[in-house]
């Protein structure tokens, strides 16, 4: 017997659905990747849990998916069990004057617009990033002066071994774009928000003036995983890739964006093949050009 095959007793048993073969370029902002090995749509935090505790049990790998915003799947796709985050992992509530409780699944988006309908500041710089607040404090997300860890006081989570785990603020180890979770294989269940009572005029024309900057400035009408390189320490990463004449880079249907030359793009039929190739293209030449190494913000899974 199989271990996926396996597993599917197993989650039949303990109720939780399951599919097997899905194409995972159906979920991703980048529409690119061949199909997870199976797909688990958790309805509530014991199943939750009790998914990745079978996957450690039978030596399967698992990733768990947000809104796929920051991620490149291999065209190969992925032999493991990917978990979705689907409806059940929404809720967002506010918990005393001025913090928020979110599960992971939540967008940054609603928490924005939940934060300005009760009149709280601080997440104004998330409005119009994608993906989900789960995802955001995984990489310490950020952008126009403010980041993830800014806001957030504690997290709850599911350990590697299938145990129910919290960290505090402490503990959270916010650096630029990484957590404690960075590759830890913990997975974020829960998100709590430390904001601040504001005038919800002034909130509500922060974030229309920063989504309004996002659509001037960003390829938004192209797939992409957003703001592919990391900012080098001492430079930017579009001002680098634009010095060293790579705009409008292409390689099979991969683009350094025209718009915004931090933004890899999928012009239309791009394969992951064909954005490894152009990232590493990218880093190569700045690299020998400036000194330079743009290390990469996406995260890939798959062969």
């Amino acid at each position: 017997m199989d271990k996926y095959t396996v597993l599917e007793e197993l989650f039949s048993q303990y109720q939780i659905q399951y599919q097997r073969e899905v194409p995972l370029k159906e979920y991703t902002t980048f529409k690119i990747g061949g199909n997870a090995a199976m797909m688990v749509i958790p309805d509530s935090r014991e199943k939750f849990r009790r998914t990745i505790f079978e996957c450690v049990q039978n030596n399967v790998d698992y990733f768990v998916l947000g809104k796929g915003s920051n991620l490149l799947v291999s065209d190969h796709g992925y032999d493991g069990v990917v978990i979705c985050m689907g409806d059940q992992f929404q809720k967002i509530e506010l918990i005393g004057e001025d913090k928020i409780l979110c599960q992971a699944g939540a967008s940054l988006a609603s928490v924005c617009k939940f934060a300005f309908e009760h009149s709280l500041t601080g997440l104004e710089f998330a409005f119009g990033i994608p993906g989900s607040i789960g995802g955001a404090a995984y990489m310490n997300a950020g952008a126009y002066d403010g980041e993830m860890k800014d806001v957030i006081y504690r997290c709850e989570h599911v350990t590697t071994q299938g145990a129910f785990g919290i960290y505090d603020q402490g503990q959270l180890d916010f650096s630029y774009r990484h957590s404690a979770y960075t590759d830890s294989g913990y997975c974020i269940t829960d998100v709590y928000l430390q904001l601040h009572k504001g005038d919800p005029q002034a909130i509500k024309a922060r974030m229309m003036e920063l989504l309004e900057r996002r659509k001037t400035k960003q390829p938004l009408e192209y797939p992409s995983a957003g703001s592919t390189f990391k900012r080098p320490e001492g430079a930017y990463a579009s001002a680098l890739i634009e010095e060293c004449g790579l705009k409008g880079k292409t390689i099979g249907g991969a683009q350094v964006s025209e718009k915004h030359s931090g933004f890899l793009i999928n012009t239309g039929n791009a394969s992951c093949q064909d954005v490894k190739d152009l990232i590493e293209y990218v880093q190569q030449v700045v690299f020998e050009r400036t000194g330079f190494h743009l290390d990469c913000e996406v995260k890939w899974i798959g062969e």
